[in-house]
Parts: C-alpha cells; structure tokens; sequence
C-alpha cells in the first residue's frame, strides 16, 4: 500500500483555508520581495544597461556616452516599479512554488510525489538559462542590430541616433526573458507528458516540421520585429525540441525496463516512479 494517499479526505472548508494560508505565504514573500528590489530599482536598471553597454562597444561606439530617455514625467517611476514587480517574482519564486508543492503534495501518492519534485526544481533552473542567455548574448546582438541603423549625418544627411526610452528598453529586455524562459521549460512539458503518456517520443518525431513552423510563428509573435531576435529564439526552440524527443525516449525506456521486471515478478519494480 505504499502507493496510498496519506492524508485523509478533508472538508471543501479546510481545503479553503489551506489554500489561503498558502496563498498569504506566496504573496508575503512576494511583497517582501518586490519591496527590496523597488529600493534598489536604479541599481537593478543600471544591470540590465550593461548589455546596451556591450551593444555600443561591439558597434565600435566605445566614445558615445550610455543615454536612455523618459519622455513622461511618471515615465521611470513605473518603469521602477515594473522592475521591482519582475525582480520580486523571481526572489519569490521557490517560496511561491514551495507554497504549491505543499498544497498539492497531499493529494499524490508518493510515487507521483517523487516524480514531481524533479521537474519543480529544474523548472526554475531552466528558467533562469533563458534569462542567462538573453542577458549575455542576445540583447547585446539585438541591440547592436538596432545601432547598426544609425546614420551620423554629414553630406546632407540627418545624423540620426538611437536614444531608447527607459520603459521601452526594459519591456524588450522582459519580453525576451520571459519568451526563452517559457521556451526552456519545453523538456520539462514534454517529459510531464510523456510520463503521463499524452505524447510519445515517435509522435513528437513524426511533428517535427510542423514543430518548426510553430517556432519560427512564435518567435515572430513573442520578439520584436527584427530578424536577429526572431531567428535567436527560434533555433533555440528546434534545438529544445529535440531535446524533447530525446527526454521522452528516456521516459519510455524506463517505462519499457519497469513493465519488464514487473512481468519478471520483480515486487521492487510495482512502486517506482
């Protein structure tokens, strides 16, 4: 009976009130948080100029002075609190997901308990790799691709110079972030399916053109309208997949090995993940 449910069926009020108290965790540490990160927002800004910074000095720029605009005056102080908004949710993040794990981790047999908690924390590994990869490579590229469009003026031309705004450099740093974060976390969604047997590693195979029209959509969807961002996050998209297909082969093999030894009279076999 190892696979039995531990807790005891519980009333929809004590559900409530457990669901709530984890709620009030979740959103405590949130505002905790998102406080600290709102009391260095500058600080926090000035971090992620840095690769503007990198963008400037591979345009061979090196003598231009670093300037971004606000052209509201309320402009930076919400562009602060987006910052804080966003930094709060990723300091937040293992409380938030501990809060959900512990409210749901009653109701899985402990087998399903095991499963889970790998994906729980390689989710927010992968997410930051997203990030990582965005913040040192292709802002910098994409950035440098916009600076490439410069013109200097002279010879009856109009010196033409990019000057972003503070609010609009921050939203093309945070959508770039969050579309290679979603994207990272395709192994862990396959691999979930694959183990719920929702996909299988032949179907994913047999989809794998359609798989990269999608990402090349998706990419166009979810990045600015310049080719350097569309095809950076694109090809980081097929490579995942693949990796996709190969997390759930490893599904299935495992699955294959367990269904073999159960057929052996292996007992150990009956109770694995």
């Amino acid at each position: 009976m190892s696979d039995e449910i531990e807790d005891k069926p519980q009333p929809l009020l004590a559900h409530l009130m457990e669901l709530r108290n984890r709620l009030m965790w979740a959103v405590g540490a949130f505002f905790l948080a998102f406080l600290f990160c709102f009391a260095f927002a500058k600080q926090l800004f000035n971090l992620l100029v840095i690769p503007f910074t990198w963008a400037v000095q591979w345009a061979g720029l090196d003598h231009r002075k670093i300037e971004l605009i606000y052209t509201a005056p309320q402009e930076f102080f919400f562009t602060q609190i987006k910052i804080a908004m966003f930094g709060g949710l990723v300091i937040a993040f293992p409380m938030i997901a501990a809060q959900i794990y512990k409210f749901v981790a009653p109701g899985l047999y402990k087998n399903e308990r095991s499963a889970f908690l790998p994906f729980l924390v390689a989710s927010p590994i992968l997410f930051l790799m997203g990030g990582a990869l965005v913040y040192f490579f292709f802002t910098p590229m994409v950035m440098w691709f916009f600076l490439s469009m410069e013109q200097s003026g002279g010879s009856g031309e109009a010196s033409i110079m990019l000057l972003p705004k503070v609010s609009e450099y921050l939203g093309l740093i945070m959508t770039l972030i969050f579309a290679f974060g979603l994207v990272f976390q395709l192994p862990v969604v396959t691999t979930l399916l694959a183990r719920v047997g929702l996909v299988t590693s032949e179907g994913l195979k047999d989809k794998r053109k359609y798989a990269i029209v999608a990402a090349f959509i998706a990419a166009a969807i979810l990045t600015p309208p310049d080719p350097v961002s569309q095809i950076g996050l694109a090809l980081p998209t097929i490579i995942l997949y693949e990796i996709a297909i190969y997390c759930a082969r490893l599904v299935e093999r495992q699955r294959a090995q367990r269904e073999a030894l159960a057929e052996a009279g292996d007992p150990s076999s009956s109770g694995s993940a």
